[in-house]
C-alpha cells in the first residue's frame, strides 16, 4: 500500500481567491459574509450570502474559453491552477496516465442553465447556445482540468450534494493508495448565488433570513436559523509518497484514512441518532490506524442549520465518546457560509493548513449555547497549538456521510 501525501492547494473562496489570503482570514476570523448585490433580493426573504470578490477568470482562461464555460467551472479550474503551481510541478516529466482528476459539484452548472433557460423561453430554441449542455454538466469541471494539463488517468465527477468534495479527496486517496495512481487532482467547485437556486432552498426551509451578516451563518448558536449560501473552488494535489519523495516536493499532511456512510433515513434530514456518520468517522480512523481519542481537531459539517449541527454533534459524541468532551471542534462555514460541493475540499484545506501551521480557527459570531450543542466548540478566538491528526466532516443531502482523517507527516 502506498503512503498518500498533500503537496498543493488552490482557494477560490468568499474570504480569499488564493491560499494565502484564505488563510490570514481563516486566522484572524474575518468571515465573508455580505448582503447579495448581484440581483434584486425585494421578492427574496434571502439577504445575504457569501460572495467570491474580485475574481480574474482570466488568470486560467482566454476571454473566449471564459464565454464557454460555467462559473463553477472557471472556479474549480483556478483552484487547480493554483494548486498545481503551489506543488511545484506540472508532473510533465511522468506517465500522463498516472495523473488522474476527480473534481466534483453539488449542483453544475446553474449559471448555465437559468440563462440559457430564460433565452428558450424568450426567443426560441434556435438561440439556445450549442455549449449549453457541456457548460451545465457536473463532469466537465474534471474533464476541462484534464484538458488543460494533458491528465489522462482516472477522471470523474463525484455528486453527492454537500459531501461531494470530501468524497473526491477520499476516493483520489483510495486510488493512489491502492497504486491505481501516482498523482491525483481532487476537489469540488460551486457556484449557485442566483434567485432561482436561492428560491429554491429557502422554500425548504434550509437557509437563513439573517439581514445582519455577522449573525447569519453562526453554527452551534442557538439562533442559528439556517445556512448561508456560498460559492467558490477548493483543489488539492494528492500524491504517494514515493512520487513526493522522488522529487523532494514540499509535504503539507499525509491523508491517512477515508470514511463514507449512508443515513439511509431522509432526502434531506440527516439521521437524528448520529449512526452512519459516527461510523464515518470511525472507518477514517480505523483505516489510519488511530484511536478517535487521538484527533486533534475536528473541521465540522457545522452548516448553521438546527438540525444539521444538533444531529453532528450526536454522531461526534458516539464516535469519540469522553475524548469528544476535549476535541477543539469549529465550523469555517461560519467565515465562508456553505460551499455545497466544494465545502469539503475548502474544509479539508483548512485541516491541512492547520497541522501545517499548529492553528485551530474559530467559529465566529457565536454568542448563544445550546444544550443540544454542547461540545468543545473553539469561539472565541484561534487557537495555536500542535494539530497531529484532524477529521474533516460532511454530511449531504440524501444521506451521503463522508469523513477524511489527515495527519502531521512524519518520515
Amino acid at each position: 500500500m502506498n503512503r498518500v501525501v498533500i503537496t498543493g492547494v488552490g482557494v477560490v473562496s468568499p474570504i480569499g481567491n488564493n491560499i494565502e489570503e484564505f488563510w490570514r482570514n481563516v486566522k484572524q476570523g474575518n468571515h465573508g459574509i455580505q448582503m447579495i448585490d448581484r440581483f434584486d433580493t425585494a421578492d427574496l426573504s434571502v439577504k445575504v450570502a457569501g460572495q467570491v470578490k474580485d475574481f480574474n477568470p482570466l488568470l486560467s482562461f482566454s476571454k473566449k474559453e471564459i464565454r464557454h464555460n460555467d462559473l463553477y467551472c472557471q472556479y474549480a479550474v483556478e483552484a487547480t491552477r493554483q494548486a498545481i503551481s503551489d506543488c511545484g510541478t506540472d508532473f510533465k516529466e511522468i506517465d500522463p496516465y498516472r495523473i488522474g482528476v476527480i473534481v466534483g459539484s453539488g449542483i453544475g452548472g446553474i449559471h448555465t442553465l437559468e440563462s440559457e433557460y430564460r433565452k428558450f423561453v424568450e426567443k426560441g430554441g434556435r438561440r439556445v447556445s450549442p455549449y449549453t449542455i457541456p457548460m451545465l454538466i457536473s463532469n466537465m469541471a474534471a474533464g476541462t482540468i484534464a484538458i488543460k494539463y494533458g491528465f489522462k488517468g482516472i477522471n470523474y465527477a463525484l455528486v453527492s450534494a454537500c459531501a461531494t468534495s470530501t468524497h473526491t479527496i477520499g476516493e483520489a486517496f483510495t486510488a493512489i493508495k491502492h497504486g491505481r495512481l501516482d498523482v491525483c487532482v481532487a476537489g469540488g467547485s460551486e457556484a449557485c448565488i442566483t434567485e432561482f437556486t436561492l428560491a429554491g432552498f429557502n422554500n425548504m426551509k434550509a437557509l437563513s433570513n439573517s439581514d445582519n451578516p455577522d449573525r447569519a451563518s453562526i453554527p452551534f448558536d442557538k439562533d442559528r436559523d439556517g445556512f448561508v449560501m456560498g460559492e467558490g473552488g477548493a483543489v488539492l494535489v494528492l500524491e504517494s509518497l514515493e512520487n513526493a519523495r522522488k522529487r523532494n516536493a514540499k509535504i503539507y499532511a499525509e491523508v491517512v484514512g477515508y470514511g463514507v456512510t449512508e443515513d439511509a433515513y431522509h432526502i434531506t434530514s440527516p439521521d437524528p441518532t448520529g449512526e452512519a456518520a459516527c461510523q464515518a468517522i470511525l472507518m477514517a480512523c480505523n483505516e489510519g490506524g488511530i484511536n478517535p481519542s487521538e484527533i486533534d481537531y475536528i473541521n465540522a459539517h457545522g452548516t448553521s442549520t438546527s438540525i444539521n449541527d444538533k444531529y453532528e454533534t450526536n454522531a461526534i459524541k458516539l464516535a469519540l465518546k469522553e475524548a469528544s468532551k476535549e476535541v477543539l471542534i469549529s465550523s469555517t462555514k461560519s467565515m465562508t457560509g456553505h460551499l455545497l460541493g466544494a465545502a469539503g475540499a475548502l474544509e479539508a484545506i483548512v485541516c491541512v493548513k492547520s497541522i501545517d501551521e499548529g492553528f485551530v480557527p474559530m467559529t465566529v459570531g457565536y454568542k448563544n449555547f445550546d444544550p443540544d450543542c454542547d461540545l468543545n466548540y473553539v469561539v472565541e478566538g484561534g487557537i495555536e497549538k500542535e494539530v497531529r491528526y484532524t477529521l474533516s466532516n460532511s454530511l449531504g443531502f440524501g444521506g451521503h456521510n463522508a469523513t477524511i482523517c489527515l495527519k502531521k507527516f512524519e518520515d
